[in-house]
């Protein structure tokens, strides 16, 4: 008898690697997607060694085209997808929109943007003829504000409409479609503009309302809770997982000073 499937775009590394890794723990056979063949190929293998089944697959999720043919041969090789996680993403310096480079801007909308809907599309038709499914999104909690980050933060934006959208048009499938919403990760590539001075760990701390940043496997905790018969009944959501970000950022920059002292 086949496990139930667990396909990760972006699963070979940060949120997207620890999410296939619990998908693994909780008996899914899982295929990951990914540019990186070698970190996917590890990835796999990490899985496999650990008594589970997974499969890497090379992907690059901008291409809507390709993103068909790979959803038929994941299904050919270990069946359809029972659940979908668009964990591929690219990650921006802050830039204004006046002085951002364009071409950075259009491959950040068409990977995290439209690599999102295409691969909702490929592995959600699996989903309809089977019946069933869930699909989580991975957005940002820096959509719900402002951000100098010219493409992510209206991207991610557009992300959680278009998981709303796919809410309703799937759901009459039995299909329910959420999102998470991180606050900054403490991926390896966070950590990597941390050590090089590109990111200011207690600017970033400064603004949270708990003493500490999420992990990977944090948001994929969320990711799984969202995707079990324990959310049987939310769909549609964005689930914040954010140290208390969306709470902080306003109440400790409030003009009239904050009640107390660090």
């Amino acid at each position: 008898m086949r496990k139930p499937l667990a396909v990760i775009t972006g699963g070979a590394s940060g949120i997207g690697e620890a999410t296939a890794r619990r998908f693994a723990k909780d008996g899914y056979a899982v295929a990951i997607l990914d540019q990186s063949k070698e970190a996917g190929e590890t990835g796999a293998k990490f899985i496999k060694d650990q008594g589970g089944e997974a499969r890497f697959y090379a992907c690059d999720v901008a291409d809507h085209k390709a993103m068909d043919q790979l959803a038929a041969s994941v299904e050919k090789d270990m069946g359809p997808a029972a659940v979908l996680v668009t964990a591929a993403g690219l990650i921006p310096n802050t830039e204004s929109i006046m002085d951002m480079d364009l071409a950075a801007h259009d491959r950040m909308w068409q990977v995290n943007y439209n690599g999102t809907i295409y691969a909702c599309r490929s592995f959600g038709r699996q989903m309809i003829a089977q019946k069933r499914g869930a699909i989580c999104t991975i957005g940002s909690i820096n959509s719900r504000l402002p951000l100098p980050l010219s493409a992510y933060n209206p991207g991610k934006a557009a992300v959680e409409r278009v998981t709303q959208m796919l809410a309703v048009e799937l759901g009459r499938h039995n299909i329910r479609v959420n999102s998470v919403a991180p606050t900054y990760v403490m991926t390896p590539p966070l950590r990597a503009r941390v050590a090089s001075g590109q990111r200011d760990l207690n600017k970033m701390m400064a603004v949270h309302a708990l003493a500490g940043l999420p992990e990977p496997k944090d948001i994929a905790d969320g990711i799984a809770f969202l995707c079990s018969d324990q959310a049987a009944f939310i769909t549609g959501i964005l689930l914040p997982i954010d140290a208390g970000w969306l709470s902080a950022v306003s109440y400790r920059t409030y003009a009239g000073g904050v009640p107390w002292k660090e």
